[in-house]
């Protein structure tokens, strides 16, 4: 597995590094491609038909100095044109992003932007989907009070609740476990499900929600904010005033900043550690993909045998991304309740 990991990594530097007229296929850029699924849009791209984009299109809402709110649908901004003074940024730090001309000529972001985006789309679908699933299962257990045991779908969500109930939340935490299972439970599934829709190659699924950078750290600082919110006195104590010779605390606060730079830190390593994983991952499995296209003019030899290699190294990273989806999900419960707890010494089990 490591070597075969290696190679699907070397292959995706190779594809990265290579210049756009380098490209054998004749205008199949893997980079562009694979950056064109892993950044946000505000528009959903479905497929190309005949050379014709399927694309779902968004609604922007933005705030002009000038000219106040503007609703309209993100087909007006296609193709590099401007409506009402905005467009879509090619290139520059707001590359992608939608930008007015300020009165000095420069762009500069419409504040607030209020944009519905793929992301945002994807988080609200994905969304409704978990809240469907929590109320299909709990309607369940409601028309079958008492000692029932769940099968088939019910039981399977039984035995994820429990495992991360019993396995994750309750030992990390202690004996005031409970109060905190609704967040760290919210969490993993929401996670979970946006690995999961992020895999499925057609709309809805497809997005790249958990490889955007911005959901993991709200995400990041939501388990912060449990953290340091409700912290216990002793804490506290040990963050601002840690047991330690005075002349770390005094006159110099030597040991209180590097506990206070502990406590910025964590998020930071939650929203890098969750981000950074799943866009890997997308990253890899568009750039085996592309393999049968960079291989298209390299002879009919060499297009067979890159073909079978892509499709094999395709399901297999498909397979283990499924896996992913779920360690990444419990890793970041699992460290959010660790963090947790830590927050709460002497309520332990």
């Amino acid at each position: 597995m490591r070597k075969v990991t290696k190679c699907a990594f070397a292959i995706l530097s190779a594809m990265l590094l290579m210049p756009v007229d380098a490209c054998p296929s004749g205008g199949i850029n893997p980079k562009e491609i694979i950056f064109e699924h892993t950044k946000d849009d505000y528009r959903w791209h479905i497929t190309t038909i005949n050379d014709r984009h399927v694309s779902v299109y968004l609604p922007v809402i933005v705030y002009s100095r000038t000219g106040g709110w503007n609703v309209f649908m993100s087909s007006r901004l296609e193709h590099g044109r401007s409506y009402r003074g905005f467009r879509i940024a090619g290139e520059g730090p707001f590359a992608g992003r939608i930008v007015e001309d300020g009165a000095d000529g420069r762009p500069v972001r419409p504040f607030p932007d209020l944009s519905l985006t793929k992301t945002a789309l994807a988080i609200v679908i994905n969304s409704a989907l978990m809240l469907a699933i929590f109320l299909f299962v709990a309607r369940r257990y409601r028309r079958r009070p008492g000692h029932w045991a769940p099968g088939g779908f019910v039981g399977a969500m039984e035995m994820f609740v429990m495992s991360i109930e019993d396995d994750v939340v309750r030992k990390c935490i202690g004996r005031d476990y409970a109060r905190y299972s609704p967040y760290l439970l919210t969490a993993f599934f929401f996670i979970f499900i946006n690995n999961i829709m992020g895999l499925v190659p057609f709309f809805p699924g497809g997005a790249n929600v958990t490889g955007n950078i911005s959901v993991t750290l709200v995400l990041a600082v939501c388990t912060m904010i449990a953290v340091n919110v409700f912290g216990n006195r002793a804490y506290w104590r040990e963050t601002l005033w840690p047991d330690v010779p005075l002349w770390m605390k005094v006159p110099l606060p030597l040991m209180p900043v590097i506990e206070l730079f502990g406590v910025i830190s964590k998020p930071f390593a939650l929203t890098i550690r969750l981000f950074a994983n799943i866009t890997a991952g997308h990253a890899v499995i568009l750039a085996l993909t592309c393999l049968v296209f960079v291989a298209a003019k390299m002879g009919t030899a060499m297009t067979a045998g890159m073909t079978a290699l892509s499709v094999l190294l395709s399901v297999f990273m498909g397979l283990l991304e499924i896996l992913v989806a779920y360690i990444q999900a419990y890793v970041f419960t699992m460290l959010s309740a660790v963090f947790i707890g830590l927050s709460r010494p002497g309520h332990g089990a």
